[in-house]
């Protein structure tokens, strides 16, 4: 008999148990995928979430911290429901992302669509670009003291 083998998925189950992401087990938090860019006046920030709630996702700006926290909650096992593969990991997630100080964390949206959790965080209107008016000032004078 042919045996395949994948040393690579050796070692991410290896890892995953190591680590406490063990798919199909209650871990503790782990890390989520993100995409970070400048779109125009705002800072996106997209983070992978497949399979969760939106209701078990919690986001908190502190000073310049943004923490993002989800959880994705087994299937309830009942008598009608057996579950028989479990491969997806459980648990909760985390992220941490620092803010510059040029950005407007009081206006910080989020949208949450196909398992992608999108947050837009403005540029702050002290930190764009402006132009400085130069005066021409008056004669001098000396002062005599």
């Amino acid at each position: 008999m042919l045996m395949r083998t994948d040393p690579f998925r050796e070692f991410d189950r290896l890892t995953q148990q190591l680590f406490g992401t063990t798919p199909g087990t209650w871990s503790r938090p782990s890390a989520m995928p993100m995409d970070a860019y400048r779109e125009g006046d705002a800072y996106v920030i997209a983070l992978d979430l497949p399979g969760v709630d939106p209701d078990a996702i919690d986001i908190d700006v502190e000073r310049n911290m943004l923490t993002v926290r989800a959880e994705r909650r087994p299937v309830a096992e009942s008598d009608d429901v057996q579950l028989e593969l479990a491969e997806r990991p459980l648990g909760v997630f985390s992220r941490q992302v620092v803010l510059a100080d040029s950005l407007d964390t009081e206006r910080i949206t989020a949208d949450y669509d196909a398992g992608v959790l999108t947050l837009r965080v403005p540029i702050a209107e002290r930190a764009k670009p402006r132009k400085v008016a130069i005066g021409a000032g008056e004669e001098r004078k000396e002062i005599a003291g």
